[in-house]
């Protein structure tokens, strides 16, 4: 192994996209990713769903087999600088977490399946770090399975979509047999067209100045233009150049007979879908020119992890976006946080909580009360929904599942099977985050202003003390009458609250 690979500035990215894997590792060069080592290998795993949605086994065992050979790669990558992120096709099958399960024991890291949004996002941060425009730019990133559309400016992102088409499951559906016609084509580019439509409207009025492709169908269509001489003067892609394309793909009857210079073998079966959405792109929005950049989901993913080495975490930012939107009482969410972040600093150590647990801890504190905004009756049901199901940017489904499960779990009657719940969620680390932050919620149960005492808190997991000063409790009855009753709910969870 190189002696780079054993550099503690070392990160790692995994993006397990419905055709291709991606393996990219970088260092961490003054603010700078630089990327040193890459690996690429098309699984195609949205051609391995079935017509009930579930992964086959043929396909299941690509995937795991892809990974074995990028786990090689990634041994001086400690865990913590290592992040993988699964796409569409992950997102559809219904099987997914049997594959995940499988793949994580290989890759002895826990994946992230991410929303198309959340995607989209992490899409347009690495085209915006690795090519600077002026103004506004339209993204646009064909996948295997899914289609990302973003307008941003500099490295923000003002507007993202996903839409469900991509060159793989378009592969299947118009072109399945190999054969290639022209009705054909022109039906899987009024399906594109008619994806596309859905967005258009919303994205003519933001505008944009220049546009740009990414990933490995544009970077493929661009390829094949430059080798032809189809290109744009500025070596982009443009309708003329879109035209020869097709006329090359309608002079073969059989994807086996396409022998265009600059199109790979392993592209080939793919390129008329792929041809075919990009086609209804440029018709629907109007397009008359698209550039490339290297920059992808998996550059994203990488800049994404330098901002939370530097706690500059897009999911802080998101939580008070959050919070905003949904107008929580930020005094009391702030007194509740801080509470919580003082009861986690005493047990941690006792209870094995990391940094993750207390990030976590904290944004569970922050956002428990943004179901307020719908109703007083059962909020916390509420703010639960709004956190598992909303669009939030930084968040992956699981991160998403595990704020919810804590949040709606803060307050009321507990039941042993939501314990089951949190512990297969997240391990028995959830499920303290959770009693934490039950606890903090009640003591800040009459919204007062005035702080806390010093309270004390020690646990071993299954006896939790809380200690406060002298007398301080008898001042505070309904504050005592709340703990009486967290302690008859806590035992349903096998945990003893004492209270001295």
């Amino acid at each position: 192994m190189n002696r780079h690979h054993s550099d503690d500035h070392l990160v790692a990215a995994i993006d397990l996209g419905s055709n291709s894997f991606h393996l990219a590792i970088a260092r961490l060069d003054h603010g700078e990713v630089r990327r040193i080592d890459s690996l690429s290998e098309k699984v195609q795993l949205a051609a391995g769903l079935d017509e009930h949605n579930n992964l086959t086994r043929g396909s299941q065992e690509r995937a795991l087999a892809c990974l074995a050979r990028f786990a090689q790669r990634l041994q001086a990558i400690p865990a913590k600088r290592l992040r993988i992120v699964a796409t569409n096709a992950l997102r559809q099958a219904n099987n997914a977490q049997h594959l995940m399960d499988q793949a994580e024991q290989i890759l002895r890291q826990r994946i992230e399946i991410i929303a198309g949004r959340e995607e989209a996002r992490l899409i347009y941060l690495g085209v915006s770090q690795t090519m600077v425009t002026e103004g506004r730019q339209l993204v646009v990133d064909i996948g295997g399975g899914s289609t990302e559309f973003i307008i941003g400016e500099n490295f923000e992102p003002l507007l993202t979509e996903s839409l469900q088409m991509g060159c793989v499951a378009y592969t299947q559906r118009f072109f399945a047999d190999g054969q290639i016609h022209a009705k054909s084509l022109d039906r899987a580019i009024m399906s594109a067209r008619q994806e596309v439509m859905a967005i258009a409207e919303s994205y003519r009025d933001m505008g944009w100045d220049s546009v740009i492709g990414s990933s490995g169908t544009i970077k493929a269509a661009r390829q094949i233009l430059l080798q032809n001489g189809w290109a744009s003067a500025s070596g982009g892609i443009s309708h003329e150049g879109l035209a020869k394309v097709r006329e090359r793909l309608l002079a073969c009857k059989h994807v086996s007979e396409l022998d265009i210079p600059g199109l790979k073998e392993d592209r080939r079966a793919i390129l008329p879908a792929g041809y075919a959405i990009l086609q209804g792109i440029f018709d629907e929005l109007d397009l008359a020119e698209m550039g490339y950049s290297d920059g992808a989901l998996r550059e994203g993913v990488l800049y994404d992890m330098l901002g939370r080495i530097r706690h500059e975490d897009i999911r802080d930012r998101s939580a008070q976006a959050m919070m905003r939107r949904y107008h929580v009482d930020a005094a009391q969410a702030e007194r509740v946080t801080a509470t919580a972040e003082r009861l986690f600093d005493q047990v941690a150590p006792a209870l094995r909580l990391d940094d993750e647990d207390r990030d976590l801890l904290r944004r569970a504190s922050l956002l428990h009360e943004i179901g307020l905004a719908i109703s007083h009756s059962s909020f916390h049901k509420h703010s639960a929904y709004l956190l598992q199901y909303s669009d939030v940017p930084g968040f992956s489904q699981v991160d998403q599942e595990k704020l919810a499960l804590v949040v709606g779990n803060h307050r009321r009657k507990i039941r042993e099977e939501q314990k089951m719940l949190l512990i297969r969620s997240g391990s028995l680390s959830l499920l303290y985050v959770c009693v934490l932050l039950r606890l903090s919620a009640l003591l800040h149960h009459s919204r007062s202003r005035d702080p806390l005492p010093a309270i004390t808190l020690e646990s071993d997991g299954i006896h939790f003390a809380l200690e406060f000063p002298t007398d301080w409790l008898q001042t505070h009855p309904l504050t005592v009458a709340d703990l009486a009753g967290e302690t008859e709910q806590l035992r349903h969870w096998g945990i003893e609250l004492h209270i001295h």
